[in-house]
């Protein structure tokens, strides 16, 4: 989601002298399909859903620096992947067990926090220490349109803690799951704009054009993420755009 819809600010922020961090919020273990094709399974679970987890971890560290984001600033929290929503939304006290992989802990050892119990509470605490930590200015966030529930989820989460904090931070929505015919067309087509989608049309969407040598990078960062682009190539590609599209949070 860095890459797909962030790529290019990213690469301006860096050129403008700015310091830039990501947060991933999961790291993508629940995605069976991808891990059908890279594992070679037809029944991928547990352990073998925390192997593409890893996988895909090591994917979006090489995009990031790519994309000129320090080590130092590329946050894992590693929460359950397709569980956001629930987690933040449910009861507290007993940790959830992932679906997928079948643990009710981060068990990644790159984490903030390896060991969190799967909880809303927990996750909340990670996502605020980031915040105090890095103490950003402008924060680009998933819009509540989007229709994968993590993205949406988090979204909120972000929102809710930045504006609950003292400081002033300018707030920005993507999206990536904007219905199943967008964006269009699908594949690689770097010289058109990318539209908004018709499902978050109400957004005050704001346009970001992108040089060339943008649109070369966020390409480049891209195909660092080789497991899903095995699986869903044509979808991705049709972000590397002229542009990138943010709104600000209401």
């Amino acid at each position: 989601d860095e890459t797909l819809c962030c790529g290019g600010y990213l690469q301006q922020a860096v050129t403008a002298g700015a310091t830039i961090a990501v947060v991933w919020m999961t790291a993508g273990d629940s995605f069976e399909i991808d891990a059908i094709v890279t594992e070679r399974t037809l029944r991928p679970k547990g352990a073998g859903l925390e192997k593409l987890g890893v996988r895909r971890i090591a994917e979006a560290h090489a995009a990031a620096d790519r994309l000129g984001v320090p080590r130092a600033q590329q946050y894992l929290l590693g929460f359950p992947d397709r569980d956001l929503r629930v987690l933040l939304q449910g009861p507290a006290g007993t940790p959830l067990r992932s679906r997928y992989t079948g643990v009710n802990a981060v068990p990644y050892a790159g984490a903030l926090h390896p060991g969190s119990p799967y909880t809303g509470a927990a996750l909340r605490r990670n996502l605020q220490e980031v915040i105090e930590r890095f103490a950003p200015t402008i924060v680009l966030a998933a819009a509540p349109q989007d229709r994968h529930p993590d993205h949406s989820a988090s979204g909120a989460l972000a929102v809710e803690l930045l504006r609950a904090g003292a400081a002033r931070v300018r707030i920005y929505y993507w999206i990536v799951h904007g219905g199943h015919d967008w964006p269009a067309p699908r594949g690689l087509h770097r010289e058109r704009p990318l539209l908004p989608p018709r499902i978050a049309r109400d957004l005050a969407w704001e346009r970001t054009p992108l040089s060339d040598a943008q649109v070369a990078g966020k390409l480049a960062a891209l195909g660092e993420h080789r497991t899903q682009l095995r699986v869903m190539r044509r979808f991705l590609e049709a972000f590397v755009r002229s542009d990138e599209i943010y709104a600000p949070a209401p």
